[in-house]
């Protein structure tokens, strides 16, 4: 009886940010500058690749494909976030929901998957140096990237289909900056049992086997060059992974932490504080932590700028 007389919700109030109305528009301005930079640096660093013939090797292939994901990532939850700080009416409907949590969840599924294929790339580099071209055939080149789309694509249609069981009645207010799953949980008045177990396994699988690939490569990429007794070795070998190793662990650092730590009352500003680290702070910090620390990125944006002055 209950649950006919339950008023079904098919329009939401995103709380965002709850800030003190003078903080409103600094912060707006703010995130807007960090979204045009993200945009600005993700989308360049792809038109650099691209007009460079020297940086079409399978390193910068995977690397331009970063940046597409980080710039899809920052677009899918930005733009909704900015309106929500100017805007009085903060109303999503479900639909406008559904896409954006399908968007979110196929970017950043796939940005897991490309982190583990640049993982892998950089061992057969580090590791197998002579069956590098043997391994990495530009086939292989091509179905890595394109399987990490169709892996995120697929992982995003399973939580949405299983989303759509459910029904809104609790409470109209979802407290976070974009549509996530967590917070649509609370505010489900269906059984999310199902629902949890799907997170539970296909997440948790993904991540685990992403993260196992990158610490397998990365350990593997160690040993091998302190086996070789060389300094300029282990400097090469660095300078090549450090960009990689500082950008992942900035990644699966708050993804891990959104889901391990203890639950609270503060849980909510807590996991807002998590998904805005990897969803705009990240995609804003990866084209500059991979232009700093690669020579050949420099180079050409150097070559670039010295033909247009």
């Amino acid at each position: 009886m209950e649950k006919e007389n339950a008023t079904v919700l098919v329009e939401f109030f995103l709380s965002g940010f709850t800030v003190q109305p003078d903080w409103q528009i600094p912060l707006f301005l703010l995130f807007l500058v960090v979204y045009l930079i993200t945009m600005m640096g993700n989308l360049g660093l792809i038109a650099l690749i691209w007009n460079d013939p020297h940086l079409r090797t399978p390193m910068y292939l995977f690397l331009g494909c970063l940046a597409f994901v980080d710039a899809w990532l920052s677009s899918t939850v930005t733009p909704k976030m900015l309106v929500s700080f100017l805007a009085k009416d903060k109303m999503i409907s479900l639909s406008e929901c559904m896409i954006q949590f399908f968007s979110f969840v196929t970017s950043a599924t796939t940005e897991c998957f490309l982190l583990a294929t640049m993982a892998y790339d950089r061992y057969v580099a580090m590791c197998k140096p002579l069956l590098y071209p043997v391994i990495m055939t530009k086939r292989l080149c091509i179905q890595l990237p394109v399987w990490s789309f169709v892996g995120g694509f697929l992982h995003a249609s399973i939580h949405e289909g299983f989303l759509f069981r459910l029904t809104f009645c609790k409470s109209s207010l979802i407290h976070h900056f974009y549509c996530d799953i967590m917070p649509l949980f609370k505010i489900s008045c269906t059984d999310i049992s199902i629902n949890f177990l799907m997170v539970f396994i296909f997440s948790g699988s993904i991540q685990v086997f992403t993260i196992m690939t990158v610490l397998y490569s990365y350990t593997s990429i160690l040993f091998t060059v302190l086996k070789n007794n060389s300094v300029k070795g282990v400097r090469k070998a660095f300078s090549t992974c450090g960009a990689h190793l500082l950008s992942v662990s900035l990644y699966y650092g708050p993804l891990l932490f959104m889901y391990v730590h203890p639950r609270s009352p503060q849980a909510d500003d807590q996991d807002m504080m998590d998904s805005l680290f990897y969803t705009i702070i990240i995609p804003f910090l990866n084209p500059i932590i991979y232009s700093l620390r690669n020579k050949k990125v420099i180079a050409s944006l150097a070559k670039i700028l010295k033909r247009k002055c």
